[in-house]
């Protein structure tokens, strides 16, 4: 295994255990095999194909880059998955509040995530 290897093994497993999400969950999610979810992350892992990493990505909702460099162009995403996380569990009438508010920032051009 070498290093780039490594590093998408590291982040996978950190990112899915971030988001509380298991191999099976994530394979149903992806359409891709646990088995070889579980090679990606076993003590022989590598890196798959693009289609495949693009798949993990766009379900886990980071970038390709993020898996295979660990590095994120966003340093804040742990804090803006926990806020999307906390509006998720907010009511629908308090979610719509949220809305309102982030399109009155939109007005008056504050950058919005």
């Amino acid at each position: 295994m070498n290093y780039m290897d490594s590093i998408f093994k590291q982040t996978l497993r950190a990112e899915m255990d971030f988001q509380d999400i298991k191999v099976k969950e994530l394979s149903l999610r992806t359409g891709i095999s646990q088995r070889t979810l579980e090679g990606y992350l076993g003590s022989r892992a590598s890196i798959p194909p693009a289609d495949v990493a693009v798949k993990i990505a766009d379900v886990l909702d980071v970038s390709v880059e993020y898996l295979v460099t660990g590095k994120n162009d966003n340093k804040n995403h742990h804090q803006n998955e926990n806020l999307k996380n906390s509006i998720r569990n907010l009511s629908d009438d308090k979610k719509i509040m949220v809305k309102d508010f982030i399109e009155v920032l939109k007005k008056f051009d504050v950058n919005v995530v």
